[in-house]
């Protein structure tokens, strides 16, 4: 049977161990990967493989010798409690063995999880699973998580309480990283509010997420929006120091005010464009951008682009001035008309 999406979250959160077996594929291998690791844990607990209840084949040795399917599935265990087999990469050349697996399947045997990569809707260990009367298949496509994801790693995380803005923020970063890094970054937070009986906050969101963006050439950028001139000071030496290039400086800059000019230009308000933003914003610096939006409004920040613009083509011109002295010139320029 195929399973839809919803359905496929239900099976992997409790799954139904009187059918013989599942095959999860999709072009995603990394978050197969995830899930096969946390669908055989659920089947057999945490000390599965340390009881030898967990038997892992892999598709080229399994075409070698497809015996191995029936016997692994079959096999008595020296400890008691489920058993599973699972297969990675399998392909179509493992359709015929596992067709006579599944018809021989009793309950008793191991439950078979069989993992593989993109497969058409002619392929015949496809077809075998989704028309195999004791055995299912679910498609895991490249979407982002959706709400149901990020609420089954929280889960996993031991993570109970969440703020509806905070969850606004995971959602948001969920969009822009892998699912691995999804996770690593859940379990950080786990640990972060380890002790913390309070609900998950987007200050305690933006304290563990990874980092999108150069922050220190981020950082030096917001000053520049806030008008700090006396910061700029400290700061555009560093940039220097760092060997930060003067047109990637540019860039961001266009892309920072770009994102201002936009929150200030948008009909419902900075809040409402900075919290759908992409990459997200979170916390105390989507706070400073919104009110940077506000001060500055949308007719003034389209002048500061206009500068940038400029500034951009002149770095990509046959100009012979210094490249540094026009940026560092030009963001000292956008700091000092900032409006107070």
């Amino acid at each position: 049977m195929k399973l839809a999406p919803r359905d496929a979250h239900a099976f992997f959160a409790k799954p139904d161990l009187t059918k013989a077996g599942l095959l999860i594929y999709g072009p995603d291998a990394m978050r197969i990967s995830l899930i096969r690791k946390d669908l055989a844990q659920t089947i057999t607990g945490p000390e599965g493989e340390a009881e030898m209840r967990l038997t892992r084949l892999s598709g080229a040795e399994v075409r070698k010798d497809p015996a191995q399917i029936a016997d692994a599935s079959r096999a008595s265990g020296f400890f008691p409690g489920q058993r599973i087999v699972v297969i990675e990469n399998a392909g179509d050349g493992l359709a015929k063995p596992l067709t006579e697996t599944l018809e021989g399947w009793q309950p008793g045997d191991a439950f078979l999880l069989v993992t593989a990569g993109q497969l058409t809707p002619r392929s015949p260990l496809r077809k075998l699973f989704e028309t195999a009367p004791n055995a299912l298949a679910a498609a895991i496509y490249a979407d982002p998580p959706g709400r149901d994801d990020v609420e089954a790693a929280l889960a996993r995380a031991g993570i109970q309480n969440t703020s509806p803005d905070a969850m606004r923020d995971l959602l948001a970063l969920a969009q822009v990283i892998d699912p691995g890094d999804l996770r690593q970054t859940l379990e950080k937070l786990s640990l972060y509010k380890s002790g913390d009986p309070s609900p998950v906050t987007p200050d305690d969101v933006a304290a563990i997420a990874p980092a999108i963006t150069d922050a220190g050439l981020d950082e030096v950028i917001a000053s520049v929006a806030d008008g700090a001139v006396a910061d700029l000071a400290e700061a555009l030496p560093r940039l220097a120091g760092q060997g930060t290039q003067p047109t990637g400086v540019c860039i961001a800059l266009n892309r920072y005010f770009r994102q201002l000019h936009a929150a200030a230009a948008h009909p419902q308000g900075p809040d409402q464009a900075l919290a759908r933003a992409r990459p997200p914003v979170f916390g105390p610096r989507r706070d400073r951008m919104a009110r940077q939006a506000r001060d500055w409004g949308s007719a003034r920040l389209e002048s500061i682009l206009g500068l940038i613009v400029d500034a951009d083509l002149t770095l990509r011109s046959a100009s012979a001035a210094p490249q540094r002295a026009i940026v560092e010139r030009l963001m000292i320029r956008i700091a000092m008309t900032r409006p107070r």
